[in-house]
């Protein structure tokens, strides 16, 4: 028999970590020290958890640069003492989260499973336990010794997915998530069943781990609709230092083809600002050129966001910005895959 593998529990905050004050009603954040207590069934699990959290936990509404910053530099603290990473992180920015962690971490080699729940853990009715134990169950799993997972992922109500592939798309259901342009990695059922097939291919001969973390924020988000005015289009194009804007368009990557519309964003590429086209559909992809109303924002060179989510678009941005990619280079990178978070 082999080592038995070690899992280190980052708490970042949120619902998971909750539990109510019965004499109160108000909720609180409990000692990560006590979890089994919550959960005895923890103790069945074939690994060693331990568990460590932010210096100062958060709602994840306040999730950002800085946070992603001190997550990754625990990770890399950490990297060679444990064989797996659970985050415990609030539903509402999970999937940003997820997926800047998958960008910050080049060459990573395990897994990293961000879970949380709709329900604090010592309700009733909570989420909490299954979404956590399946999580540990998932970081833990492997073969030959090795880690079966080897990305950042994200669990939730039965399903794990690709991190920099979810988006949130219900804030009541305890199915919280979904990933629209990419398969489930693994389902948890009467059994755990992973989907080989679906997981990031890694090399043979793993590289050293590699830590970025510069994550640069001057990246703005527009999503178009019917009625939306030159002055309001303009106003946001000269946002002072904006680098990048994550522009959402309707449909397979359309936009009005009025040409004071075009006029704008080809003199804001002009001038050095990068503009990426995403759909502002739920699922699907971007197809640059497929009917008239793209084809001119192909002409004057909006970079194709393929089948990204916004999510994975905004930390990906934050991320080439941050790493010092060239303006010439900057839609080639873009365009490319570099973490399985598009084809």
């Amino acid at each position: 028999m082999g080592k038995i593998p070690s899992i280190l529990m980052i708490y970042t905050g949120g619902t998971i970590g909750m539990v109510k004050d019965y004499g109160t009603g108000a909720l609180k954040a409990f000692d990560f020290e006590g979890l089994l207590k919550y959960i005895p069934e923890l103790g069945q699990l074939t690994c060693n958890i331990k568990n460590t959290s932010l210096i100062d936990p958060i709602d994840s509404s306040n999730m950002n640069p800085a946070y992603w910053e001190e997550l990754v530099s625990i990770i890399e603290t950490h990297y060679h003492d444990h064989d797996g990473f659970v985050v415990l992180h609030g539903s509402d920015t999970m999937s940003y989260s997820a997926s800047a962690v998958s960008f910050m971490l080049e060459n990573l080699n395990k897994p990293i499973i961000f879970t949380g729940s709709q329900l604090p853990i010592g309700d009733l009715r909570t989420d909490a336990k299954e979404n956590l134990i399946t999580a540990l169950q998932i970081a833990a799993a492997q073969e030959r010794g090795k880690p079966i997972i080897r990305e950042v992922c994200l669990y939730f109500e039965y399903k794990l997915y690709r991190g920099n592939r979810t988006t949130k798309i219900n804030a009541e259901h305890f199915e919280a998530f979904n990933s629209p342009n990419y398969p489930s990695l693994a389902e948890s059922g009467f059994n755990l069943k992973i989907h080989h097939a679906n997981l990031l291919v890694r090399p043979k001969k793993p590289k050293a781990l590699v830590v970025h973390k510069k994550m640069d924020q001057n990246v703005a988000i527009l999503k178009l609709f019917p009625g939306m005015g030159a002055v309001l289009l303009d106003s946001i194009l000269r946002t002072p230092q904006l680098k990048v804007l994550i522009l959402e368009t309707y449909g397979a990557g359309n936009a009005p083809t009025d040409e004071w519309f075009l006029n704008t964003l080809e003199q804001a590429i002009k001038s050095g600002i990068h503009i990426i086209n995403v759909t502002q559909c739920a699922g699907g992809s971007v197809v640059m050129g497929h009917y008239e109303t793209s084809k001119r924002l192909s002409q004057i060179q909006l970079i194709d966001g393929k089948d990204i989510t916004t999510e994975a678009a905004v930390t990906k941005a934050m991320y080439l910005v941050g790493s010092g990619v060239s303006d010439a280079l900057f839609k080639t990178v873009f365009e490319t895959s570099l973490r399985g978070e598009m084809h």
